[in-house]
């Protein structure tokens, strides 16, 4: 029997309980996987303590890599131990092995480790959608992502440099904001210390910028909208301080004619095409070196619940995978 971490009601990391679960066979269109790791996100912890609503009881989890044990009727471009990948589609990662859409499923290609790719694919999917379609980010740009020493963050900090862009990153500590630095971002502001609409303005000359991306949410949402510049972008994708609430849409006429986007991966890969487009670039800036996938955590899956304690504790950087 497999096993899986599922929960049946809303709360905390103790929610989360190690059950033995039945895996039948792949049906039309479909293919079994056995896992050899799961990536952990923030939007898992919203899930599991009720932010975002779901039916109970259920699984967890929408990234992770592994091989294929079988394929079911009518799948032809994937074969039986090949190794695969993906983020998104039906809910339910955190197991030993599970039954796919075929059409979720990217190969994995050599030089990418499974660690690497379970670690990669929703984060470094989000990062190619904010910024190849999102906003395009273009050499000779100066952009500004929060959290940047988190799992996104990292990434786009790395891939915005490789498009030529000037990046400034907010972080908690002076430990993260080294780390970003080392990942491309060229001014770590510590938000605890110093007020970055400030910050931004000085590094700008007041011009400040085209694009912000924040995943932050409640905190920081009124103070990014000042760092845009007019007909600029504000890239909503995420709020891991909390919900931002109703808006009143003037604002953004009394900035400057803003653009505000609340951006998700599953409508920029919701195509096959699509995901495929990005998970290609992705493994193309991730194989040619321009950007680092670094595992800094992992955790037995049997222990999701610690997993998710030091996520929102604020004790992880970059990206975290869970183990089969």
């Amino acid at each position: 029997m497999a096993h899986a971490i599922r929960f049946a009601k809303t709360g905390g990391p103790e929610v989360l309980e190690w059950q033995q679960v039945a895996v039948g066979k792949p049906g039309q269109g479909q293919v079994r996987i056995r896992h050899t790791a799961v990536g952990l996100n923030y939007i898992d912890t919203y899930q599991r303590s009720g932010l975002y609503p779901m039916q109970l009881p259920s699984g967890l989890g929408s990234e992770a890599a592994g091989i294929i044990e079988e394929v079911g009727p009518g799948v032809s471009e994937l074969k039986p131990g090949q190794r695969v990948a993906y983020a998104g589609g039906p809910l339910g990662a955190y197991t030993d092995e599970r039954v796919m859409p075929a059409d979720r499923l990217v190969p994995v290609p050599d030089g990418i480790n499974d660690q690497q790719a379970a670690a990669m694919m929703l984060k470094g999917m989000t990062a190619w959608y904010l910024v190849r379609r999102t906003h395009v980010v273009k050499p000779g740009e100066t952009i500004l992502i929060h959290a940047a020493a988190g799992g996104v963050g990292l990434i786009v900090c790395q891939w915005a440099k490789h498009l030529g862009a000037t990046v400034i990153g907010t972080v908690g500590d002076d430990e993260k904001a080294a780390l970003a630095k080392q990942h491309g971002c060229d001014h770590p502001i510590n938000y605890r210390r110093e007020d970055f609409v400030a910050r931004v303005g000085e590094l700008t000359q007041g011009k400040k910028l085209p694009v912000v991306y924040d995943s932050v949410g409640k905190d920081t949402f009124y103070k990014s909208l000042d760092c845009v510049a007019p007909l600029g972008l504000l890239a909503s994708f995420g709020q891991s301080s909390g919900a931002i609430g109703p808006v009143d849409i003037g604002i953004l006429a009394g900035k400057g004619s803003l653009f505000l986007t609340r951006p998700t991966l599953n409508t920029y890969t919701a195509s096959r095409e699509d995901l495929l487009t990005a998970a290609r670039e992705l493994f193309d800036v991730v194989q040619k070196g321009a950007v680092k996938i670094q595992v800094n955590q992992t955790y037995p899956l049997s222990q999701a619940a610690q997993a998710h304690r030091d996520l929102q504790d604020r004790k992880t950087t970059g990206s975290t995978v869970l183990t089969v």
